[in-house]
């Protein structure tokens, strides 16, 4: 449903003021207004600002950046560091093969088999520091997606990122996998708030920088997956994280599903049959705290997407197809159904709001051709995987 837009009100309670960066016919879902209501209800919160991909989330809403005295570990929640990354890949499109490619791609699928505890090393992180799950992608909504760069809005950024129209590129959504889902685990007592310069704070605060440097590591490993898979050597254009804390004047900011928009480029991803762009912020809106929609935000969460997409089997064998002639590489059947392309809001609404308060631009519109999901349904025992990944893997030397 649509809402009204009331940027800078605040509840009469006294309660911090919420600014509200979308339109009257955004979808936004009562729930998360609510959760908007009691976020800026919590102590020493100071101010919030919701973006047009606002959505219902476990501790809070998504698509919001609170401002607080304190830390409020359940707004990051157990994906720390989560975000968006684009790489661009020097293969050119005329040389493209999409089945080929799709067959290359579930080499994604399973463990990385490089030196997990020497490039953490090289990071300056713990060389034991969950290296069993550094380079995979995880489930849920995380994917790896091969994209065409369709059309531009803005040269001169593009220009200076080096990407340019036809240019293939990875938009990889992924975080810290079971780092952070660890670290969340040890404050999971402290949801009312936790003093920064105490000794837990400061405990958790280190605990949460690592994980954020480990999901960005983690999502470049990703890319550097795909591209040895097509061949392709690659180069980071843009990664924003949105699922992560930020010390600065005024207490703690909280990105819970908010990308950090303080970069020339910040991905904003669509569903996998719709396109994704690529924005360059206008950082003149101090009061959004540096911060963008992270994507298009989900219309209906997981739950409700039963029967409301796979109900036949025709339209099962269209989840792996998109309209644009792409390709979806996930053999978990629920998982298809449940990040379905209706399960999404559209991205390109998400984007004219954006714009119309003047908190972005696009530079870019990227179109997606093979988005990668998880190739191994769940519960297929480890034999079978294996024997799946080593057929996988020569089907992609053919």
């Amino acid at each position: 449903m649509g809402t009204s837009q009331r940027d800078g009100a605040a509840p009469d309670t006294g309660a911090a003021p919420v600014r509200r960066y979308y339109s009257a016919v955004s979808w936004i879902e009562g729930a998360a207004e609510d959760q908007l209501a009691q976020v800026s209800a919590m102590a020493g919160v100071s101010g919030v600002a919701a973006f047009p991909d606002l959505h219902p989330g476990k501790y809070g809403p998504v698509g919001s950046a609170i401002l607080a005295d304190r830390i409020y570990p359940q707004l990051i929640g157990n994906d720390i560091g989560c975000g968006m990354s684009l790489f661009a890949l020097d293969l050119p499109k005329r040389k493209l093969r999409l089945d080929k490619a799709a067959r290359k791609l579930r080499a994604l699928e399973g463990a990385w088999a490089g030196n997990a505890q020497a490039r953490l090393g090289l990071e300056g992180l713990p060389r034991d520091l969950h290296a069993e799950a550094l380079g995979t992608i995880g489930g849920g909504n995380h994917f790896c997606e091969l994209q065409v760069v369709e059309s531009l809005s803005s040269e001169a950024d593009l220009d200076a990122a080096g990407l340019a129209r036809d240019d293939l590129v990875l938009l990889v959504h992924s975080g810290s996998r079971s780092l952070g889902v660890s670290v969340f685990g040890t404050v999971l007592g402290h949801f009312g708030g936790l003093d920064p310069d105490s000794a837990h704070g400061q405990a958790y605060l280190q605990a949460h920088d690592e994980a954020v440097r480990w999901a960005r590591l983690n999502r470049t490993l990703i890319a550097a997956r795909a591209a040895q898979a097509l061949s392709s050597d690659l180069k980071c254009v843009a990664d924003a994280p949105h699922n992560l804390l930020e010390r600065r004047d005024g207490g703690i900011l909280h990105r819970k599903g908010a990308a950090k928009a303080t970069e020339p480029l910040v991905p904003l991803a669509g569903s996998r049959d719709a396109y994704s762009y690529l924005l360059a912020p206008s950082r003149q809106k101090p009061e959004a705290y540096g911060s963008l929609a992270h994507g298009a935000g989900r219309k209906y969460d997981r739950r409700s997407m039963t029967g409301r997409a796979g109900a036949t089997r025709s339209d099962r064998e269209m989840l792996v197809r998109t309209s644009f002639g792409g390709k979806v590489i996930c053999e978990d059947r629920q998982l298809l159904i449940e990040e379905a392309p209706n399960a999404y809001k559209d991205p390109g609404q998400v984007l004219k709001d954006l714009t119309t308060f003047g908190l972005a631009v696009e530079a870019a519109r990227l179109k997606p051709l093979l988005t990668f999901k998880k190739a191994t349904p769940e519960g297929l025992d480890d034999a079978c995987a294996d024997k799946r990944k080593r057929l996988n893997d020569r089907r992609a030397m053919r």
